[in-house]
């Protein structure tokens, strides 16, 4: 959102998508009446699922074919040290350190330029979000960056 402050405290919903829709994080497997559906990730995957995990906040997470969804939570009096306020880093400085890190690990960018965010304003909203998460790659066929 335009002049919104994004280092405020508060619970971000984020979507990052890989350039073109090229499905280079992973494949949904699963579904069929013995396993749920699930995302086997590929090495760009694992190398995004490494650097996802370093990230204080995050609170959740899925990495499918060809984005990611994630919650991030911004608390800077939990995140900061114990003797002094450490900075907490904004979410645009945060998305922005995630693709440098991926990219330079992999050899190149894979990501679009931007991403896409949604403050998350109240309990009801962020239980409908991780319920999304949740079943993403169940509902892989039908989601909007299914390319097939």
């Amino acid at each position: 959102m335009k002049h919104y402050d994004y280092s405020q405290n508060g619970a971000y919903f984020i979507t990052v998508c890989v350039k073109d829709g090229r499905e280079l994080l992973g494949k949904v497997v699963g579904g069929d009446d013995h396993s749920t559906p699930y995302v086997l990730l590929s090495e760009y995957g694992m190398v995004t699922d490494k650097y996802i995990r370093r990230i204080t906040g995050i609170n959740q997470y899925v990495i499918m074919p060809n984005h990611i969804h994630m919650i991030i939570l911004i608390d800077s009096h939990e995140n900061g040290t114990m003797w002094a306020s450490s900075p907490t880093q904004p979410v645009p400085q945060l998305i922005k350190s995630l693709k440098t890190l991926i990219s330079k690990e992999i050899g190149c960018s894979i990501f679009q330029r931007s991403y896409y965010d949604h403050v998350i304003r109240s309990e009801k909203d962020y239980e409908q979000i991780c319920q999304y998460i949740d079943t993403n790659p169940l509902r892989w066929t039908e989601d909007e960056y299914y390319t097939k």
